[in-house]
């Protein structure tokens, strides 16, 4: 995945919207400072893809703004990776993928009705994060390493 930050999102607490800001700041062990998750064990980062946004308006039949959808970066370009394990470097923090980010019912009473199944396998995914750093909108994104699959003999 070769792609820049597109836009960036946090919200103080639960349920409260998201606003766009220009920059942030991903502690490691932590997560963003500011967002409702920082301090969670996992629940650090979640980034998602403006081209999978784009296949869930198609989907959906309607504008799914990257702010409603309750993620906190979203890329210009390409496909998140989902699988555990596989390491991001955004801006100046290095992240690591922990799960898929599943979409949540939240976003039927924002965005409207059907919007979290157009977003069902487009949510991008949830990171944690490693070390510390400066994010910002126009920074690149790389994918520095993908878990090796094992083979048991």
């Amino acid at each position: 995945m070769s792609s820049r930050v597109q836009s960036l999102h946090v919200a103080k607490g639960r349920r409260l919207p998201m606003r766009e800001v220009p920059e942030v700041h991903a502690e490691a062990g932590a997560g963003i400072v500011g967002d409702r998750y920082h301090g969670s064990r996992h629940r650090h980062v979640t980034v998602q893809s403006a081209e999978a946004l784009a296949e869930a308006e198609e989907r959906f039949g309607a504008p799914v703004p990257a702010g409603l959808t309750r993620r906190n970066v979203t890329v210009d370009t390409g496909t998140v990776p989902t699988a555990p394990g596989t390491r991001l470097r955004v801006g100046e923090a290095l992240l690591e993928v922990v799960r898929v980010a599943a979409p949540c019912k939240l976003l039927d009473d924002t965005i409207g009705r059907g919007a979290q199944e157009a977003l069902r396998r487009r949510g991008g995914s949830v990171l944690r994060v490693l070390e510390s750093g400066r994010i910002a909108v126009g920074d690149e994104v790389e994918v520095l390493e993908a878990p090796q699959e094992t083979v048991s003999p």
